[in-house]
């Protein structure tokens, strides 16, 4: 098989669907396996933490803010289960708080403290001012939800508390601790709710890094020069840093977007980023002499879905587009 780097530009053009579906073959997708990363919680460690709150609270009966404090206390993770219960994420757990009880709390503030309990579970929380403010108004948020239950709403929409454990307030959380949740309700929130989507979001950083380190890993092998940016740095010339830039941000001539996705739309975004790198290579140069090259090193089903997509890739790049298993090929086939 042919790939579109291996090949004239022009070639690649007179026959786009022949390398879309080269790239296309060269994909492989590992959604299936997800990495760990720092802070997975391991079940026991989540069940620590779930029977510390019925503890507390005498099996959900006496939900306060003080007997969410005690649970809390006992166990930290306890504030995570919480979380789970509600169906939040941190920032939008931070937003409800601050709305119900005046205490400012930032999405950035919750972020680090779900995280600092997700990197040490059985680590007592900080006593600081800020610290135990934000945290007792977390739980008197919590706790107004969770015994208030759910609003009604119009017919044609669906409030985020309309759970099985949520739904009637303190009542059906009793009931759930107390008898279990049907499977058959258990296997629909989990619809609608998407199996370790949590998860993967914490991750989906170290998943673009296999990528990213096997590109690492190629250039050093080569003995290239090379620097690889991180989130939100600045690079003149640059209104968004690329992912690598070589040999360095003071001369380069090529520059290498990498992504390993399995949502289409985030492969599109990619494409979208890499078409305007592929202007800015060409802005104000005479015809056919860019000021540097563009290569797209992508993997996951992601970018095999829309064809035209990936049209639109190979023509930014000029056919340099490299899958993961084609990475081999990266130095002898760039500038």
């Amino acid at each position: 098989m042919t790939f579109p780097f291996e090949v004239s530009f022009e070639y690649v053009q007179a026959n786009p669907d022949t390398y879309i579906e080269a790239i296309f073959a060269s994909l492989v997708s590992e959604f299936l396996i997800l990495p760990r990363g720092h802070g997975f919680i391991e079940y026991p460690v989540f069940e620590r933490g779930y029977e510390a709150l019925k503890r507390a609270t005498g099996g959900f009966r006496d939900i306060t803010p003080t007997t969410l404090e005690v649970g809390v206390g006992d166990s930290p993770i306890a504030l995570i289960v919480l979380r789970t219960m509600l169906g939040f994420t941190p920032p939008e757990w931070a937003y409800i708080a601050t709305q119900r009880t005046g205490v400012a709390i930032s999405q950035g503030a919750a972020r680090t403290l779900d995280r600092k309990i997700r990197m040490a579970p059985t680590q007592p929380l900080g006593q600081g001012r800020v610290t135990r403010e934000t945290v007792r108004a977390l739980l008197e948020a919590a706790c107004q939800l969770l015994t208030e239950g759910m609003p009604l709403v119009d017919a044609d929409k669906i409030h985020r508390l309309d759970k099985a454990d949520t739904q009637a307030g303190s009542r059906t959380l009793r009931a759930m601790a107390e008898l279990g949740v049907p499977y058959a309700m258990l296997l629909y929130e989990r619809f609608l709710g998407r199996p370790f989507a949590g998860h993967r979001d914490a991750v989906s950083e170290l998943v673009g890094d296999v990528m990213e380190s096997a590109i690492e890993d190629v250039l050093n092998a080569a003995g290239i020069s090379y620097r690889k940016t991180k989130r939100a740095t600045s690079i003149v010339g640059f209104d968004q840093a690329p992912d690598f830039v070589i040999p360095s941000e003071f001369n380069p001539q090529v520059v290498i977007e990498a992504k390993i996705t399995e949502d289409d739309g985030t492969a599109r975004d990619k494409v979208t980023r890499v078409q305007h790198l592929e202007r800015l290579s060409t802005q104000g140069q005479p015809p056919n002499q860019p000021k540097f090259e563009v290569v797209a090193c992508i993997g996951g089903r992601g970018f095999g879905v829309r064809r035209e997509d990936m049209r639109k890739l190979l023509y930014a790049t000029q056919g340099k587009v490299f899958t993961f298993n084609l990475l081999d090929k990266l130095v002898e086939y760039t500038r």
